[in-house]
């Protein structure tokens, strides 16, 4: 496929992402966006203390994304209830269902377009179309991201985190849970979300962070 075709293809299914993310929203109830944004240190006795888009896009991934053990997830339940006119709704939900939080590393620009990026944690390579991320990241910066793949390239959920060595240094040693895993396995444990959004907030890197709304091309 040519460049505008694959970026027609990657601005459809984005879209349609974007509808699946704002709709699983509503599946939220308050007092989860409250768990998860005190599990940020956004709150102080009760009371939510931001008014930053960027760290309330962090509350929400995790509030849509995560759950307590033993509860379901707000993307499952909203998967439950909803209705999928066509094909790719259903293949861009399924694949948000099973989009994967890690930590990744820019190798290079894609032939085609976008970027081809680098799982840190599983060294494996992905084709990541962002257009707002192709045009302002170089190769070699890194960043924490939840990705989806609903065709041969990946997209993010909408929330990116730039990140440095000193950063995940210090999100991991926070852990103890860490010490105990394989490093392939980290990814799948929803703390190393929490670990990497929490020290974010702290050392206030989403200040760096252009928020883009739901809906919005990216």
């Amino acid at each position: 496929m040519h460049q505008h075709d694959i970026l027609d293809r990657y601005r459809h299914l984005r879209e349609i992402g974007n509808c699946h993310h704002q709709a699983a929203l509503d599946h939220v109830p308050q007092t989860t966006i409250m768990e998860r944004a005190k599990h940020l240190g956004l709150t102080h006795q009760g009371i939510l203390t931001t008014d930053s888009d960027m760290e309330m896009a962090l509350v929400f991934d995790l509030a849509v994304h995560t759950a307590k053990r033993g509860r379901s997830r707000a993307i499952d339940r909203y998967a439950k209830a909803a209705s999928r006119a066509d094909a790719d709704e259903t293949r861009t939900l399924d694949a948000i269902r099973h989009a994967r939080f890690s930590l990744w590393r820019v190798l290079r620009h894609h032939d085609v377009a976008g970027l081809v990026i680098e799982d840190v944690l599983s060294e494996r390579e992905t084709w990541l179309i962002d257009e707002a991320m192709t045009a302002s990241v170089a190769p070699g910066s890194a960043f924490a991201a939840r990705l989806y793949s609903p065709d041969e390239f990946a997209i993010t959920c909408g929330t990116v985190v730039p990140i440095s060595a000193e950063l995940i240094e210090e999100a991991l040693l926070e852990g103890c849970w860490v010490q105990n895993h394989e490093l392939h396995d980290i990814a799948d444990d929803p703390r190393l979300a929490v670990a990497i959004y929490r020290t974010a907030v702290v050392q206030r890197t989403m200040e760096t962070v252009r928020f883009r709304p739901i809906g919005a091309n990216a």
